[in-house]
């Protein structure tokens, strides 16, 4: 019984530690600044997705930040309009993918 407890247990931390691979705009457009979990220049995309977590309107709240740029009650530096360069198509993705991906 204890081999099958320990073996669950490594299972799931494994399972838990796998980390969400951030999309290739992200890496090109944002992640000079932002990173999934850790908070560098910007705050990391869990923390951005969770501060949105539960609220209807995240994502399109997420494309607007992102498209204007800002600070945005973080205690950090000044996001530039659309990152940089990222188009439209590009925001609309990312912005899924932090209010919706992260938060499942």
């Amino acid at each position: 019984m204890k081999i099958i407890t320990a073996t669950l247990v490594t299972l799931l931390t494994a399972s838990s530690a796998m980390a969400i691979d951030m999309p290739a705009d992200g890496k090109s457009k944002c992640g000079a600044c932002h990173s999934i979990d850790k908070k560098s220049v910007g705050p990391s995309w869990n923390a951005v997705a969770a501060k949105y977590k539960g609220q209807a309107d995240a994502e399109a709240t997420l494309v607007a930040n992102i498209t204007k740029g800002g600070k945005y009650g973080w205690d950090m530096g000044v996001m530039p309009a659309k990152g940089l360069g990222a188009n439209d198509k590009q925001i609309a993705a990312l912005s899924k993918f932090i209010a919706v991906d992260l938060n499942q």
